[in-house]
């Protein structure tokens, strides 16, 4: 029995160790992997964001920036990262188990960080205005859904 214990604790450990590294590796490396998961391509990649990737691309005002410079903190790296990891989960998650809604909308999380974004890039142009407000509600361009009804009209 003591045999039997010995193993499993020896078995949980290395488990622990591969689990680490395999982590390590998913986190920090290869350096393309990083890069490439904040494309824009690949944010459309997945078919429940194709509307949402072609309004952006052939309407959307801020087409030259990357998906993530929107929708994700900038406030510090460690927060960037925990929330790319968090939202990258949870999208895997959901589009995986087949619960993907068929209209795909802003989280309030997220529609504050959206709202930060705008104001982190066009702070000097919107120091006067009130920014409680948020930005789309008068550049409704902006919105990718109805930058989608645009293109087909």
């Amino acid at each position: 029995m003591a045999l039997l214990k010995r193993i499993n604790w020896k078995i949980l450990v290395l488990l622990c160790i591969a689990g680490g590294a395999a982590g390590a590796f998913l986190a920090f490396g290869p350096p393309q992997l990083m890069a490439k998961t904040e494309t824009a391509l690949f944010c459309g990649s997945c078919h429940v964001m194709e509307s949402q990737y072609e309004a952006w691309f052939n309407v959307g005002a801020h087409r030259t920036i990357r998906c993530v410079d929107c929708h994700l903190p900038h406030a510090n790296l460690p927060a960037y990262y925990v929330w790319k990891s968090i939202d990258g989960m949870k999208d895997v998650v959901v589009f995986y188990s087949g619960r993907t809604p068929e209209t795909i909308t802003l989280s309030d999380r997220g529609r504050r960080f959206v709202q930060a974004n705008c104001i982190r890039c066009h702070g000097e142009r919107v120091a006067m205005i009130n920014q409680e407000r948020d930005c789309w509600e008068c550049h409704r361009f902006l919105q990718h859904s109805l930058a989608a009804v645009r293109l087909t009209n």
